[in-house]
């Protein structure tokens, strides 16, 4: 391994011939505390309903739990590579991984639902770093010929979290309580803190003295972003612009963003070096990751809803649905982190593309007569997919990074996958309701005596009820419009599903285009690693 390479990770002070297993102890390292953080974005959304009652809160009140974490988390995320600057990357990892051990603990002894939210905020802080920080050490520290198997590990991580973090919520509030979510994270976090003092070294470019402080940027970030997320997380339920403090909150985003790009591109040492953008493969290789996660997460949130409400499928089955397209994912994630240095990255990123849009595309086939298979298999194409396209493309787009500037490529990465997938949520839950609504008005159109299809079905229907003696002879005419209503408020749903699907399809496969300008990596010699 060269220099800059052993620095990086700190596999340097290792003999030669054990320089990958220190490799691999960096890589254990930094993926450990980056796959808990990942895990509580989502192991209290099971939970939810117990800790309302523990605390004696309302359901929107309790939903502050998830959105406090998710906008401390996004504004972090983009500001790591600052941070590591100024006070060094080890010292701000252990910094990280200590806030967020000890406010997971602090989450789990909460006493009200204020002291909660507060001390999820303090936990995002925390956790909000981990994964830029994790990805750009894995980068440092393996060769770039061997970066498609760093980016498999970290992929892994990224990948399984979101699976893996439901079902764990779910049997620990079963089993246990809501209180043990959080306290997991303690022991673990512990040993985190350990083997970072013990197998994490600062190359000597990472900290640099005498930076100083944006204030600006920090205030125009943190207002953008903050002000962002709770919007695309409360828009829906507020009914987006018609409602007063959901304008509010998007003009002061609006306005926020649009000032920190301006003062990043003035300031001597921004937080978030902006100019990076203008290496168009960086740039393209971000947009296509904005959009794999906005189709990703959408139909990740999709489906358990579907087949729950449109199916009447279990919680337990709900999850069987989405856990096989994880496992494809996670072992799609090694086959191309071989694969990458060994045929051109291209074909892959443009094949996990198609397998994507494939994927949602039979998504919007789904009728209310598609059985269990029919709803799983699109689901593992979409696992496969996506385990093809996370690797060349995270590979590609850091590829021509410097070295010195990859923390602040990775929180950029970073935070544009976050965004996508919370925008994604954001997008997929309002085509659902508005859909809904759109198509059912359009049925209602044929509710008419006058209609041949609506006399068939109406004296079907009544017959079958008189048959069934369920209804007098006064009341069966009425019953059976309703039935009938019923059915077509059911079908109306089932069409906003394939519309929402069909869009997430239409917009992956319109990013295949820029696979084209993600120029593929320069791999490095292997640096003396067999």
């Amino acid at each position: 391994m060269n220099n800059k390479g052993r620095q990086a990770g700190g596999a340097g002070n290792l003999p030669e011939g054990i320089v990958t297993t220190g490799m691999w102890l960096i890589a254990l390292t930094v993926m450990l505390p980056t796959l808990i953080e990942i895990i509580d974005t989502s192991v209290v959304n099971v939970a939810l309903d117990h800790i309302r009652g523990s605390l004696s809160a309302g359901i929107d009140e309790a939903t502050w739990t998830i959105t406090s974490y998710l906008v401390s988390n996004a504004i972090i995320i983009p500001m790591t590579g600052w941070f590591s600057r100024m006070f060094g990357r080890k010292n701000y990892l252990v910094f990280s991984i200590t806030l967020f051990t000890a406010s997971s603990f602090l989450c789990g002894i909460a006493w009200s639902l204020p002291t909660l939210v507060l001390f999820r905020v303090m936990q995002g802080i925390g956790g909000g770093a981990l994964q830029p920080l994790s990805q750009s050490i894995l980068l440092e520290t393996f060769p770039r010929k061997q970066h498609g198997m760093a980016m498999a590990i970290f992929g892994v991580g990224i990948m399984f979290g979101p699976i893996i973090g439901p079902l764990l919520g779910g049997w620990i509030t079963d089993n246990w309580n809501w209180h043990w979510i959080f306290f997991i994270n303690v022991p673990i976090g512990i040993i985190s803190v350990m083997m970072v003092l013990l197998f994490i070294t600062d190359p000597p470019y990472v900290r640099q003295k005498g930076i100083k402080i944006d204030y600006f940027g920090l205030l125009f970030l943190s207002a953008g972003l903050g002000c962002l997320q709770v919007m695309l997380d409360k828009g829906e339920r507020a009914d987006w612009f018609s409602t007063g403090y959901i304008v509010a909150l998007a003009a002061i985003s609006g306005v926020s963003l649009v000032l920190f790009v301006a003062n990043e591109l003035l300031v001597a040492h921004p937080i978030v070096n902006l100019r990076t953008f203008k290496d168009i493969s960086f740039t393209s290789g971000n947009l296509v990751m904005f959009f794999a996660f906005f189709n990703l997460f959408g139909s990740i949130v999709l489906l358990p809803i579907f087949v729950q409400k449109m199916m009447g499928y279990s919680a337990t089955l709900a999850g069987l649905v989405l856990g096989p397209g994880g496992v494809a994912t996670l072992i799609a994630m090694p086959i191309a982190g071989r694969l990458v240095t060994k045929t051109n990255p291209k074909a892959l990123l443009a094949f996990g593309i198609i397998m994507g849009a494939y994927a949602t595309h039979l998504m919007s086939q789904f009728s209310l007569n598609a059985d269990f298979f029919t709803i799983l298999w699109p689901r593992m194409i979409l696992g496969l997919g996506m385990g093809f396209l996370f690797i060349p493309l995270t590979t590609m787009t850091m590829g021509s990074v410097e070295v010195q500037d990859m923390g602040n490529a990775a929180a950029i990465f970073n935070l544009l996958r976050n965004l996508g997938g919370s925008i994604g949520v954001a997008f997929v839950t309002t085509m659902l309701a508005r859909g809904s609504q759109t198509s059912q008005a359009e049925l209602v159109g044929h509710l008419t005596p006058f209609d041949r299809n609506y006399q068939i079905a109406h004296g079907h229907a009544l017959n079958v009820m008189r048959y069934l003696g369920y209804f007098g002879r006064s009341l069966s005419g009425q019953a059976a419009t309703g039935k009938i209503y019923q059915e077509l408020s059911r079908q109306a749903s089932m069409l906003s599903y394939n519309g929402a699907f069909r869009q997430l399809s239409i917009f992956m496969i319109c990013i295949l285009p820029l696979v084209f300008f993600i120029r593929k990596a320069k791999h490095e010699a292997p640096a003396g690693m067999h």
